[in-house]
């Protein structure tokens, strides 16, 4: 609680992590370390359903609120404990007092259909405060909270919003400026009590939470998925150094015509907020195109779009993947032309790499795990192709891993290609970021090649996306350290 205090302004205590007996011991300390705090709490006795820790019985949780047995500064009671304390004939003298008590409901599954008739039960209720809580498994599952939030600021009533999961984190994020009473934080990032909470100090840090209002611009990443992304403290770090009221957010997307439809054009768009652009990854950089009103020339002949700029009413494309990989080459190399390039992968990325070393003179061939994309790949850009299989790299200067593979998460241990395989390569360049270390370049190294990771790539299309939404020069510096920073927590 003390270190909580220091990070938050509101502190909850879940009562349901207690065992059964502690319920009435711990009562009278918990009370009184709730009284000292430098900072209200919020009591919870939460059943495992509801996202609690145990599972309670209706008689348990009724009994537990009408006991009375702690004292806090508000109560968190879901809705079936409101309605019925609220039709009990004698509800004044029930120990909750509705001014200081928040209604909620959540719903781990997704959103239920019949969101507004929840909260029309729960306006029913006397209860000071109303809280939703909802599953977002695609980042337009937003779209009903944010709109729930509108309809409480219509009527005058206070509301904490939320989507849940790495596909909610927007209404964590934007939901204090629509009017919202609270947002969740966990105080570390290993100790969130619900699927997508973000920590106190990053919410701050990062994000400048208390700084966004409603005429805030908004950047973000469309792709999926995007958790492991380090993209937002780029961004972020830079508006915060050149002083913009700007903010990027992490959107994991399924559907993204849906979500450019739903969220993003301004002339179909269901949400009144600032969005002035975005940063596409997979698996939407190729999908993404058909969607929008215009494309840069270099995204058209790469067939790829990385980044969305929003002017007027209009969706333009653009492609700052292939700077973003040539310029760390070409400071290794001086020159390309003529150098013999291996490229593994088929997707967005590798289509940019190709288009960039095609520029610069390079002999480019194309490997991918599917042999087929790889060589329709190839004769689209006027490359060679080889098997993937078995291949061997002794020929090449520059051998880049354009897949996945690697990234942090279930891939981290694998490698497109094993060490022995790229014995004779001078140079092996890995597009994965995160980890800065990969398999592929621990490979790599061991067969005596030099080695170049993404970092430098994922810098340089990031500063090449902030001129593109800002018209300004980007504090690369700035953006590097902040990159370094978040591959290191």
């Amino acid at each position: 609680m003390a270190a909580a205090a220091e990070a938050c302004d509101l502190i909850e205590l879940r009562l349901d992590c207690l065992e059964p007996p502690e319920w009435e011991t711990k009562a009278n300390v918990i009370t009184k370390l709730v009284g000292e705090s430098a900072c209200e709490s919020i009591l919870t006795f939460r059943p495992a359903e509801q996202g609690g820790r145990r599972e309670l019985d209706d008689e348990t949780r009724h009994a537990f609120w009408s006991d009375a047995i702690f004292s806090g500064s508000f109560f968190d009671v879901e809705l079936d404990v409101a309605e019925r304390f609220n039709s009990t004939s004698s509800s004044t003298s029930l120990p909750i007092d509705w001014s200081r008590t928040i209604c909620s409901h959540h719903d781990f599954n997704g959103v239920p259909s019949n969101l507004d008739q929840i909260y029309d039960r729960m306006a029913a209720t006397p209860a000071r405060i109303l809280k939703i809580a909802v599953q977002a498994n695609d980042a337009t599952d937003c779209l009903p909270v944010f709109h729930l939030l509108e309809r409480a600021r219509k009527q005058g009533r206070e509301i904490i919003g939320l989507a849940m999961g790495t596909a909610g984190i927007a209404t964590r994020l934007l939901s204090p400026s629509r009017g919202a009473f609270l947002t969740y934080a966990s105080l570390t990032s290993e100790a969130g009590t619900a699927p997508g909470q973000i920590s106190a100090a990053e919410l701050r840090e990062v994000y400048r939470l208390e700084n966004i209002t409603q005429q805030t611009e908004i950047f973000g990443l469309i792709g999926r998925p995007v958790s492991h992304t380090v993209s937002p403290l780029i961004h972020n770090a830079a508006f915060a150094a050149v002083g913009k009221d700007a903010v990027f957010i992490p959107f994991e997307v399924n559907d993204v015509r849906a979500f450019i439809k739903r969220m993003t054009h301004p002339r179909t768009r269901e949400l009144d907020w600032n969005v002035r652009g975005l940063g596409v990854t997979a698996p939407h950089k190729s999908s993404v195109m058909d969607l929008l009103d215009s494309l840069e020339p270099a995204a058209r002949e790469i067939g790829a779009v990385n980044t969305i700029v929003i002017e007027g009413d209009q969706l333009r494309g653009h492609n700052t993947d292939a700077r973003g990989f040539i310029t760390p080459l070409l400071q290794k190399f001086g020159n390309l032309r003529g150098a013999r390039c291996a490229i593994m992968g088929a997707g967005g990325s590798a289509k940019a790499a190709i288009w960039s070393l095609k520029q610069a003179g390079a002999e480019v061939t194309v490997l991918a795990r599917n042999g087929m994309k790889g060589s329709l790949l190839a004769e689209l850009f006027g490359a060679a192709s080889m098997k993937l299989e078995a291949a061997t790299f002794e020929d090449f200067d520059v051998v880049i891993n354009a897949t996945p593979l690697g990234t942090a998460g279930q891939l981290q241990d694998e490698t497109v290609v094993a060490g022995q395989q790229l014995r004779g390569a001078r140079l092996a360049y890995d597009l994965v970021y995160n980890p800065t270390e990969t398999r592929f370049l621990r490979e790599a190294r061991a067969a005596g090649c030099e080695t170049l990771g993404g970092l430098a790539m994922l810098v340089g299309q990031a500063t090449e996306q902030f001129r593109l939404w800002t018209g300004g020069v980007a504090p690369e510096d700035v953006m590097y350290e902040a990159a370094q920073r978040g591959l290191k927590r």
